[in-house]
């Protein structure tokens, strides 16, 4: 389930291509859209939320959500001063921060194995993005590329505690999980659109009405719904390494679709993230 997750969201990037809105409007809706089909499917199902059985965990997933929704503001901000590919590097080191956390947070031990994949797949992202064949750190509007740097830190920051909080909080069902989180995020993002201006420049067309339903209900709802279902049984240092294959699929999708050039580079940069994903979670002796 969290490969299909990551592999989704790998392929979100062809969708936004083709919705004329700012990305932080887009952010704000596929989180409304996505809490709101999943309350629909919920109803379908007869199911419904307790919260004498989520009041334990509450206060976890609140704060999870919370960090969902500054990671996407800080995300959006690192791409507007920086470019997206030095953003998704800086992006990517969140699955680093989960490896080193979990023996202390998670009590996980720390296997050499695992080390050894994260930093492949981390090499393998750096090759990708095109920052060693000497690609620009500012963006295509300006901007200040080493402010972008740290927003992009930043983001890899709370995506790393949206990692490990879901760890957390095991015994909620995922569906109910899921909406709890995407609606605290949704609203975290209302101050950044009214701070940003995010709610002025949008207009809607038939296309771009079908691909935001798509990203909201595919990329959102279903793929969160997925990724928290298996956050919840797979060892954080699986996430962290498995987590790689997002950027992977973004790069090979974008290739074959927008047909963005691939470089030599980004190919072995991609073979290296298959392989350590890979390589990662093949049984062997104990580590």
């Amino acid at each position: 389930m969290f490969v299909i997750a990551v592999v989704i969201w790998g392929s979100i990037g062809i969708f936004v291509r083709y919705i004329p809105m700012p990305s932080s409007f887009i952010a704000f809706a596929r989180g409304v859209i996505g809490v709101a089909f999943l309350l629909a499917f919920m109803a379908v199902r007869g199911k419904r939320m307790s919260y004498a059985e989520m009041k334990p965990e509450l206060p976890i997933m609140i704060a999870t959500g919370i960090a969902i929704g500054i990671n996407w503001a800080l995300l959006f901000e690192a791409y507007r001063h920086t470019t997206v590919a030095v953003a998704t590097l800086c992006y990517y080191f969140a699955p680093i921060i989960v490896i080193l956390a979990s023996p202390f947070v998670l009590k996980e031990r720390l296997t050499p194995r695992k080390v050894v994949c994260v930093l492949v797949a981390l090499l393998g992202v750096t090759l990708v993005s095109g920052v060693v064949g000497g690609a620009p750190t500012t963006g295509p509007a300006g901007g200040n590329g080493p402010l972008g740097v740290a927003f992009g830190l930043g983001a890899a920051l709370f995506y790393g505690c949206n990692m490990i909080l879901n760890k957390l909080s095991p015994n909620t069902d995922a569906l109910s999980k899921t909406i709890v989180q995407l609606s605290t995020a949704a609203l975290v993002m209302v101050p950044y659109l009214l701070f940003t201006g995010g709610f002025g420049d949008v207009s809607f067309t038939l296309r771009s009405t079908v691909f935001l339903l798509i990203v909201g209900i595919v990329h959102t709802g279903v793929a969160y719904l997925l990724y928290f279902a298996a956050i919840r049984v797979l060892p954080a240092q699986t996430i962290a390494v498995l987590s790689y294959l997002d950027p992977a699929t973004a790069i090979v999708l974008s290739a074959l679709l927008l047909a963005e050039p691939l470089t030599a580079l980004g190919l072995i940069g991609a073979v290296l993230i298959l392989g350590a994903a890979l390589v990662s979670e093949l049984p062997g002796k104990q580590e």
